[in-house]
């Protein structure tokens, strides 16, 4: 029974982090510096921006993760794939700029997640107050079935974060493998011999919100675990 339950637990472990590990390791393996590329990720992204009409869209550094800001219509990169010319560095500058497209082009998936995040960015902010004040109310109300309620209230908003980030992966599919590849193979960015790093960069980039969503699922088994006890 013990090997069994650690099993289980081994297996649980592996389909939450393993996204996030796999992830990481792809965008690292493709991220050597290519002196034969002819410009970096951050001027490819001005480029494509430029050519698709898209000249207000800015390109900025970033340490919070490569991600496009349609409220402020900005491109962000972090500072390897902005300034880096590696495979990585032109996959994911291609599917953000994919994302600017969506944007201007009002494509309705990327419109409706746009409408959603508006809608339940409040309710993210409610769940982590609830949960993060919790200690603090056992304390001073000394009620176990306050708290109780509490934390579950608090979880069942942390939820619809990830159902946030589940709904994104058609969006971020869309960005790399119906937008940024077809622009990378067909106006010939990259050689033959380098599109298939850019296939396993650009999945990476997709599932990118697969290994958040799997993420913030664990904080919500942490908590259900606390309120079984």
């Amino acid at each position: 029974m013990p090997i069994i339950i650690g099993l289980g637990v081994l297996a649980l472990l592996l389909l939450i982090f393993g996204p996030q590990f796999w992830v990481q390791w792809a965008l690292r393996k493709h991220s050597i510096e290519r002196e034969d590329l002819p410009g970096t990720g951050g001027e490819l992204a001005r480029h494509l921006l430029d050519e698709a009409g898209l000249e207000s869209v800015a390109i900025e550094e970033t340490e919070a993760g490569d991600h496009y800001d349609p409220e402020t219509r900005t491109v962000r990169l972090t500072p390897g794939f902005l300034n880096g010319k590696s495979i990585a560095a032109v996959a994911v500058a291609t599917h953000e700029v994919s994302h600017a497209i969506q944007h201007a082009r009002e494509e309705p998936g990327f419109m409706r997640r746009m409408a959603v995040v508006g809608r339940v960015i409040w309710i993210d902010k409610i769940g982590t107050v609830l949960l993060l004040s919790a200690p603090v109310l056992a304390f001073l109300v000394k009620a176990p079935v306050l708290l109780a309620v509490q934390i579950a209230l608090g979880v069942v908003l942390l939820l619809v974060r990830v159902a946030v980030h589940l709904v994104t992966l058609p969006i971020e599919y869309d960005a790399s493998f119906r937008k940024a590849l077809p622009i990378l193979e067909e106006r010939r960015y990259l050689s033959e011999e380098d599109l298939p790093a850019a296939r396993h960069v650009l999945k990476a980039a997709a599932w990118t919100y697969v290994a958040s969503a799997l993420a913030t699922l664990l904080d919500v088994m942490r908590w259900f675990r606390i309120i079984r006890f």
